[in-house]
């Protein structure tokens, strides 16, 4: 069976190298005698394999020194309630709703202290990103939250908003390494693997080291401490090991495609052709504003459940995988992270086009 092109928003696409690289070394990793699965995670082997994995991603990223990264369980969802518990000094935290993602951060902060939502899109769906150039910012507030790249619907901060020296916090599940980001502008940053960098079961965090302290809400249990895992080196309890040597691997394979620079043009000449094809279409569109869309996730309709429905199917027989919408909003969506080919996107183009003739 040939491997089709998968357009899913997560668990995502990784590079073929990657995968092939993986196997080869599934039954021996380099003479070790055994699989990266079934090894110590306090075995030296496994060290070099962590330690490699953090020094590749900092220098993607440029990442500055006093800045620490971490590689924590739990997905992008127990950081809704991690984050407060660690950050929240003052017990108020301004959140930006842009999707149904922040909505959850913010409603789970809600539960530690008065969390203002100073912005929201969701007026129109979400379809756009909101002016967040003068937020009326608490001076309370000990962070300003947003999800800068909205897996759902499709939008993405192209500029960060102004927190007037509030910390920001920025989850970027769905935008991680697809271009350059300037660490310094946030407090931390943060993000779920499974989508542009590796497997579920990984949620990568990088705090400025001033933000990890003792110091946090009573009744915080040690697990979901900050500081713990940064004292521990990511190393307190078991972690997802195996996870976290597939995403060293996908970082190797990043740099070797020349850094984030070179995956920003890459994306964005991906990104182009859908974009252009759904801007000249009769039949299908896109839902987002223009000057707000992801180059990761491209959402689109016709107009009618019963012919979004029939894409979603035909395009599936032709080995185009994982189109549907997600269940909150319907229609269709194309998730094009680093790892999908531009060929996926030229077959997902060719195939709307033919679709479109036939049913026009």
């Amino acid at each position: 069976m040939s491997r089709v092109y998968n357009f899913s928003a997560g668990p995502a696409v990784l590079p073929e190298e990657v995968l092939r690289e993986a196997a080869a070394e599934m039954m021996d990793y380099r003479g070790s005698g055994m699989s990266v699965m079934e090894m110590s995670h306090r075995s030296k082997v496994y060290q070099g394999i962590i330690e490699k994995a953090e020094a590749d991603l900092r220098e993607l990223m440029g990442i500055p020194d006093n800045y620490r990264v971490l590689f924590l369980q739990g997905g992008a969802s127990q950081q809704f309630a991690m984050i407060p518990m660690n950050l929240m000094k003052n017990r108020v935290a301004d959140y930006i709703i842009t999707g149904q993602w922040a909505k959850k951060a913010w409603k789970e902060a809600s539960l530690y202290g008065k969390a203002n939502a100073v912005a929201s899109s969701e007026d129109k769906t979400f379809s756009y990103i909101p002016d967040c150039s003068d937020l009326p910012i608490d001076p309370d507030a000990d962070y300003v939250y947003i999800c800068e790249n909205n897996t759902i619907y499709g939008t993405k901060f192209k500029t960060l908003p102004n927190t007037k020296g509030k910390p920001l916090v920025a989850d970027v599940s769905s935008c991680f390494l697809s271009e350059p980001a300037d660490v310094s502008k946030y407090g931390l940053i943060y993000g779920g693997v499974q989508k542009n960098i590796g497997p579920a079961g990984v949620v990568i965090a990088i705090i400025r080291e001033d933000l990890i302290t003792e110091d946090v809400l009573p009744g915080t249990p040690t697990m979901l401490r900050y500081k713990i895992h940064d004292d521990a080196k990511s190393l307190y309890n078991t972690p997802p090991a195996y996870g976290i040597y597939i995403c060293g691997k996908v970082f190797e394979w990043l740099k070797k495609q020349g850094g984030l620079e070179a995956m920003k043009e890459y994306n964005e000449k991906k990104a182009k052709l859908l974009y252009d094809f759904l801007d000249e279409s009769k039949l299908f569109s896109g839902t987002v504003r223009r000057e707000d869309r992801s180059l990761m996730n491209v959402p689109f309709v016709t107009g009618s459940d019963e012919l979004d429905a029939k894409f979603v199917a035909e395009a599936k027989a032709c080995g185009l995988e994982n189109l549907k919408g997600h269940r909150s909003v319907g229609g269709m969506r194309a998730s094009i992270y680093n790892a999908m080919p531009i060929e996926g996107v030229e077959k997902l183009v060719e195939f709307m086009r033919q679709f479109e003739a036939a049913n026009r």
